[in-house]
């Protein structure tokens, strides 16, 4: 059965670094057969969480939005890969609203559920493609944090990243060929094919 990809593009650009990516992540992935949903966060109307707790009764947001629809996506899928440019060493604020929102399913899992930490086991992957201009070692610290404990609220565990420094201009993404190759053959192995570099350094550190 083919595997089921949410793809979330979350730069406020739509031909940004990231963005170029994860469309090399998707060509991989549907190359070897996967179904892959492609999500544009700049183009769905999403409040952020305004921390009114409507959700403590039944694990629903109270704000309906577009939200809504991007949450169930999400959940539908066997594999999620979040694509982010880098802001003050975290990440872009489309894809920290959404983070935000999913705070209604960490009440529902916690606390109404009662779910314990220590027992999970996520059999879904995820998949993190990152890129900031400067090249600190510290650069995706915060962000891989962030996603970990995000991905954690979708029963999501980070099989692999793709973290690449030194892409700030639109366009600086494809003069690097080595960042494109790694992502085309990196969703080639989350749709379950190995590929020949799965095992390779990555270049960028992620």
């Amino acid at each position: 059965m083919a595997k089921k990809i949410a793809a979330v593009y979350g730069s406020p650009r739509k031909n940004g670094n990231t963005a170029a990516l994860l469309s090399m992540a998707i060509k991989g992935a549907e190359d070897v057969g996967a179904d892959v949903d492609a999500i544009f966060l700049r183009d769905y109307r999403m409040s952020p969480c305004l921390e009114i707790y409507g959700c403590k009764k039944e694990g629903e947001c109270a704000i309906k939005d577009d939200f809504q629809e991007i949450r169930d996506r999400l959940l539908a899928a066997d594999v999620i890969i979040i694509a982010t440019p880098i802001f003050f060493y975290t990440v872009s604020a489309h894809v920290k609203i959404l983070m935000d929102r999913c705070q209604s399913l960490w009440v529902k899992k916690y606390w109404i559920d009662n779910e314990s930490a220590e027992r999970q086991s996520p059999s879904r992957k995820g998949f993190v493609i990152a890129a900031g201009a400067t090249r600190g070692k510290k650069l995706f610290d915060g962000m891989l944090l962030s996603m970990k404990y995000f991905f954690d609220v979708l029963d999501v565990r980070i099989d692999d990243s793709l973290l690449c420094r030194g892409l700030d201009f639109e366009g600086d993404a494809q003069k690097f060929p080595e960042f494109m190759d790694q992502a085309y053959h990196k969703g080639m192995a989350l749709a379950g094919r190995e590929s020949r570099n799965e095992k390779g350094e990555n270049p960028a550190g992620g």
